[in-house]
């Protein structure tokens, strides 16, 4: 019997329950519509909020590093890894979202797993949403502390669950800012009041505002007017900024301490350059002004107010991520490959990033799409909807 027997009999399970991931292939950069198995699609798959990742001024900014400093760094930041152009965005992020200091990593899922154990681990305890991110799950299993979940988006069981907790040294409260799978957003006041009620840092996770929520993108702490007052913001570049790399912003000392002990800091190499460049290229986009984020909530409504005309439930989404519920994942599946065919590429998420009988559609709009972007895809999902059973 083969070592890896167990890995066939568990892909063959998964595929007998309509869970098994197809991975396509795009030929294309980054846009409204996309080349993806050859097929020309509208996008409605890709975090790409603000259609930065394929915008002219991103691309001009990343070759010209490149032709000044080259691609890689070589090494981690704390050897010789670290260029003025780092240093430079860092700067400008921490002026956009108004902290005193933030700090780059490659990637937001590396900015969880590089702050959570820096600053709790065993003997603390972590209070954390019950639908966080899979970044942030592991952040927790990492530290080694306590993890202790409450209700999603229930401040009223965070604040049992605090006061059946009795035993800790150090306490956190985590959340998403925004959830990926619902798009719904996390009330970030009432978290704060009871973190001040309890003297527990606040850490938010802004992956999905980064860009979307507050004036001009500049997150969830913006929108609720809370500076100041949340310990710990993570960020992406990965989504709005339309590049790729993570944010850690804060007080000064916050960031300090992360470039002592934050390990993917210390021991994987830094951002590349013409990353680097081109995320400076987006904080001017943000900085000069708010159209492509207004234009990105206008499309969202459109297009949500439209699903839900058709008979679609679209869940409790807040944002421009908008999910299709649609229960089981065998019809996701197959929505989703209908969709394909009739040339609107969305994809099916099923367990286990939801639970199980949660699968859906999750349609990512942009501001690149234009209105009659949105009605062909409203109709496409329409004619799809109508045939499966489902509107």
């Amino acid at each position: 019997m083969s070592k890896l027997t167990w890995i066939e009999d568990e892909l063959a399970n998964l595929r007998e329950q309509g869970l098994f991931t197809n991975i396509r292939t795009l030929s294309s950069p980054q846009g409204a519509w996309l080349e993806v198995d050859g097929r020309r699609v509208l996008n409605f798959c890709a975090n790409n909020y603000l259609g930065l990742a394929n915008h002219p001024q991103l691309r001009d900014a990343a070759k010209a590093a490149i032709d000044r400093m080259g691609i890689g760094p070589a090494a981690v930041r704390t050897i010789a890894g670290t260029t003025n152009l780092h240093l430079q965005l860092e700067k400008r992020l921490a002026t956009f979202k108004g902290v005193e200091a933030a700090l780059t990593f490659q990637s937001g899922f590396n900015a969880n797993i590089a702050t959570i154990p820096a600053l709790v681990g065993k003997g603390d305890v972590i209070f954390s949403d019950q639908l966080n991110h899979a970044s942030i799950i592991d952040g927790c299993r990492l530290s080694r502390a306590q993890i202790v979940a409450y209700a999603h988006n229930d401040t009223d069981d965070l604040r049992r669950k605090i006061a059946e907790t009795t035993e800790y040294g150090r306490r956190i409260i985590i959340t998403d800012g925004v959830f990926s799978m619902d798009g719904d957003i996390a009330p970030l006041p009432a978290l704060y009041e009871v973190a001040a009620e309890h003297d527990i840092l606040l850490m938010v996770d802004d992956a999905h505002g980064e860009g979307v929520l507050g004036k001009g993108g500049r997150g969830i702490v913006d929108h609720f007017d809370l500076h100041g007052k949340v310990d710990i913001e993570v960020g992406t570049m990965s989504k709005a900024f339309g590049v790729v790399g993570g944010i850690v912003a804060g007080r000064q000392i916050l960031v300090d301490w992360l470039k002592q002990r934050a390990r993917p800091f210390l021991f994987s190499s830094a951002m590349t350059i013409p990353d680097v460049a081109a995320c400076l290229a987006a904080v001017d986009l943000l900085e000069s002004s708010t159209e492509l984020v207004d234009r990105l909530w206008s499309n969202a409504r459109l297009f949500r107010e439209g699903l839900a005309g058709l008979g679609f439930n679209t869940g409790h989404s807040q944002t421009p991520i908008v999910p299709v519920m649609l229960g089981e994942a065998p019809l996701a599946q197959q929505f989703s490959k209908r969709l394909f065919e009739e040339g609107v590429f969305a994809m099916a998420i099923g367990f286990p990033t939801v639970p199980q009988g949660k699968a859906r559609i999750r349609v990512m709009n942009s501001a690149a799409h234009t209105p009659e972007d949105l009605e062909t895809a409203l109709a496409a999902f329409e004619r799809v909807g109508k045939e499966l059973g489902v509107v």
